[in-house]
């Protein structure tokens, strides 16, 4: 697109937890980059209802809604330049997300990952089925719909494990724009293959769960004795050390040049001891490290200056978001009742909807398929298939075949519809090719 009709690229952002320098590598550094680049309009939001699903404890959703925001202004993020925002002040996106509750299937719903897995450790547990599970939690794929349509981003970059919802968001905004008329930007799931992952101290991925992280801005000795404390082999001094599983090495790599990277490995093959190695790396990473640590601090002392950064960038996203949710009101029908003279007894019939069969790809690998009526409503979903080219085969057959033609797909296709509102929605794709 050209600069006059940017890509819109929105990221949410969950204030929970104290950033490390995982985050920092694998997702806060390429994102501000990114946010930088000409022809990218960019929208990051702190997604502070979200945490509400799993954080019970108000002060800690408030401190941790500091503390994130404050990281990302400390690491380069410019206000000026993109729409950073907090989603509880947009009061338009949970109004959309029962907008849209309302088109979507309860069935879908129950397909979520996030629910399902809740569903399948009761289950093992010999518990009923939705024990200890929220509504929010349940709806937590609704949300984060109305999240990406509110603002008709293009590209919404997720990890694996999230593709589904902006799957789900694209089917939602499918059903809306059927039976109301074309107001939502189908979203892509933007994914990274090339996302820098960093081993923690115990060489396993840096991750909260494994209690083996390296805070982001801890202060300059203690992350001097974090990183003298990463685990290494007993390979003395003067022998040379590979740099392949090289935790050290891998981290190193993260931060510096490509020049000062070969020189770390010339380095290690020539001997140089773990002691040596560790203090190049502390030095390297504070370089880096110091200087968004002193605007950090600065912005935790002041939370008045990150309010006020918050605040500027929720106006310009209600600036947005507030004709456009007027916009919806009116395409559902709640509008002021001055303007029944205005509204024709019977409007003119809308465009007419139709079945869709979606393929895709799910996080085992596996690719599927599932056909939809006009109104987004799922009539098949098939099980995994090895290769899109036989998920593409199999609905070729469907398509040309019908449901009853295709016996011996029964076991890999499961319908949710009776034979004959399938070979409805079947025969309608035939003739619309």
């Amino acid at each position: 697109m050209s600069a006059a009709n940017p890509i819109r690229v929105l990221t949410g952002i969950k204030p929970s937890g104290t950033p490390h320098l995982g985050n920092y590598v694998g997702a806060i550094r390429p994102t501000v980059r990114a946010s930088r680049q000409s022809g990218i309009d960019s929208f990051l939001f702190l997604a502070d209802y979200h945490a509400l699903i799993s954080t019970h404890e108000p002060a800690r959703v408030q401190r941790s809604t500091l503390e994130i925001a404050a990281t990302w202004i400390a690491c380069g993020l410019d206000p000026e330049r993109v729409t950073f925002y907090r989603q509880s002040d947009i009061p338009e996106i949970p109004e959309l997300a029962w907008l849209l509750a309302c088109v979507g299937g309860k069935g879908m719903l129950n397909r979520a990952h996030a629910y399902k897995a809740m569903v399948d450790l009761n289950a093992t547990a010999g518990r009923e089925p939705d024990d200890g599970v929220s509504v929010g939690l349940f709806l937590y794929p609704v949300l984060m719909a109305a999240d990406i349509l509110m603002f008709n981003a293009h590209r919404v970059p997720v990890g694996r494990d999230q593709i589904q919802h902006v799957e789900m968001a694209r089917d939602l905004a499918s059903s809306f724009n059927h039976r109301y008329g074309e107001h939502f930007t189908l979203p892509q799931a933007e994914i990274d293959e090339q996302v820098a992952t960093l081993p923690g101290l115990d060489g396993r991925k840096m991750s909260k769960s494994y209690d083996n992280v390296i805070p982001l801005f801890a202060p300059r000795e203690q992350l001097r004795r974090l990183i003298m404390g990463i685990v290494t082999d007993s390979r003395a001094p003067g022998e040379p050390k590979p740099t392949d599983g090289n935790a050290i090495f891998q981290i190193y790599q993260a931060f510096a040049t490509a020049e000062e990277t070969a020189a770390l490995a010339r380095d290690f093959a020539a001997g140089l001891a773990w002691s040596e190695a560790k203090e190049r790396l502390f030095e390297r990473i504070d370089r880096e490290i110091a200087p968004m640590r002193a605007a950090y601090d600065e912005l935790i002392a002041h939370p008045q200056r990150v309010e006020a950064i918050l605040q500027a960038g929720a106006a310009k996203a209600r600036a947005i978001a507030t004709p456009f949710a007027q916009r919806l009101r009116r395409a559902v029908g709640l509008r002021p009742l001055t303007e029944l003279a205005e509204a024709p007894a019977a409007t003119a019939p809308a465009k007419a909807a139709r079945p869709l069969v979606k393929q895709y790809r799910e996080t085992d690998g596996r690719f599927y398929f599932k056909l939809t009526d006009a109104r987004g409503h799922v009539l098949l979903q098939s099980a995994g298939f090895d290769s899109p080219r036989e998920a593409g085969q199999a609905v070729a057959r469907l398509r040309a075949d019908g449901w009853a033609a295709c016996a011996d797909l029964h076991a890999r296709v499961q319908a949710h519809a009776d034979a004959a509102t399938i070979e409805a929605a079947l025969a309608a794709l035939r003739d619309d090719s």
